[in-house]
């Protein structure tokens, strides 16, 4: 059976002009390609609404009530689109993660997808009609309802794509592509023809905000093909496949979001109150007891909380992370000293570097002016790659 699978973000699906113009878009795939899954997720702001009023009601909300609470964004979406197809004469189901056979690990608010079973979505598309699954959700071997993480949807996508052995994945967004920087602060910024899983999965990780990290992990394992194009347009997207080209900047991301955390601790300790929290931190800088460490700006309230139990009083400033993603770009001698040249011309407050084959990271401990990143793009996106 040859399966499509489509995902349209939040911004896709953000009201009903949006919801007629994804209908129209799936229609067409569906006059050319008979089996058809869409993945959904909530309507624009509607998953930081609900969390906004979960925390009115309380300043540390039960887990397992939050995400019986978020998950609905997602269903409302799937209903809602469902709705203006089959108005069109298109038969389509939405179906919540458990009917979808989506298990998950039981991990509240950031879940991982464990196996799908897939005969109810295979029985759905004999018949013919268009299925319609609620991303971002998994259900568990209790039967509660977990979420996958921020950006989770695109990861459902892909294990659905996986699972079902799609022969097509997009991801459609209101951005035609994967961009060499965020095209909202850098006019020049060019998009890409390809683009590798391994470049993408370091993109995305450092807040390049076009697909989910852990989703980027799950197509490069199963070597699955992935579109990322536009809803709201039929421009040609960016394809993120496993193919690695010649040493070349592909992206450049300054990420102000980041929190650095200086605290009286022990590594060990530290490490495992992060982890057993679920915390992502990046960079740690130890002296003796004293550690700085990088977490996102959205876990400061989390990490204080912690480490107030632990009857710690941390720092915190917020800082720049400047990341330049390409493969084999940390051998070339002639990027890295333009990346430093420029970098080091701007601001001397660099707390710390990051070099791996296929990223360059520099860590500051303040904001830093986007004209830093205007002039790392002139210098060293040199073609539509």
């Amino acid at each position: 059976m040859e399966i499509v699978v489509l995902k349209f973000g939040g911004s896709s699906v953000a009201n009903n002009k949006n919801l007629e113009i994804v209908a129209n878009k799936i229609i067409n795939f569906k006059k050319i390609y008979k089996n058809i899954v869409v993945v959904v997720s909530a309507q624009g702001k509607t998953t930081d609404k609900l969390i906004n009023e979960a925390k009115e009601l309380c300043d540390n909300p039960n887990e397992r009530e939050m995400d019986a609470l978020i998950s609905t964004g997602e269903q409302i979406s799937s209903s809602k689109l469902s709705i203006v197809l089959n108005s069109k004469n298109y038969e389509a189901i939405s179906l919540n993660a458990w009917q979808a056979g989506i298990m998950s690990d039981g991990n509240f608010q950031d879940a991982k997808i464990t196996s799908i079973y897939t005969d109810t979505i295979i029985e759905k598309l004999k018949e013919n009609k268009i299925v319609i699954v609620t991303g971002f959700q998994g259900i568990d071997k209790n039967y509660n309802i977990n979420t996958l993480g921020r950006g989770g949807s695109d990861t459902t996508c892909i294990a659905l794509a996986s699972a079902l052995k799609a022969k097509k994945c997009y991801i459609f967004s209101d951005v035609d592509g994967i961009y060499t920087s965020d095209p909202n602060i850098i006019r020049d910024a060019k998009k890409l023809k390809n683009i590798s899983y391994i470049e993408m999965e370091n993109a995305s990780f450092e807040g390049a905000k076009v697909l989910h990290d852990r989703s980027v992990e799950l197509a490069k394992k199963y070597n699955l093909p992935i579109i990322a194009a536009s809803t709201f347009g039929d421009n040609n997207g960016t394809n993120i496949v496993s193919n690695i080209e010649k040493n070349a900047v592909k992206s450049i991301i300054k990420n102000d979001k980041i929190l650095i955390v200086s605290a009286e601790i022990e590594l060990k300790r530290l490490i495992n109150l992060l982890e057993d929290n679920k915390i992502k931190y990046g960079t740690m800088i130890l002296k003796k007891q004293n550690i700085k460490f990088t977490i996102l700006l959205s876990d400061k309230q989390k990490i204080e909380n912690i480490l107030k139990n632990e009857k710690i009083k941390p720092s915190f400033i917020q800082g720049s992370k400047i990341s330049i993603i390409g493969s084999g770009i940390s051998n070339d001698f002639e990027i890295l000293a333009n990346i430093y040249n420029i970098v080091l011309k701007y601001s001397k407050d660099i707390i710390s570097i990051d070099n791996s084959a296929y990223k360059v990271s520099i860590q500051f401990d303040k904001i830093i002016d986007d004209k830093v990143l205007q002039e790392l793009h002139n210098k060293l996106i040199t073609c539509i790659i």
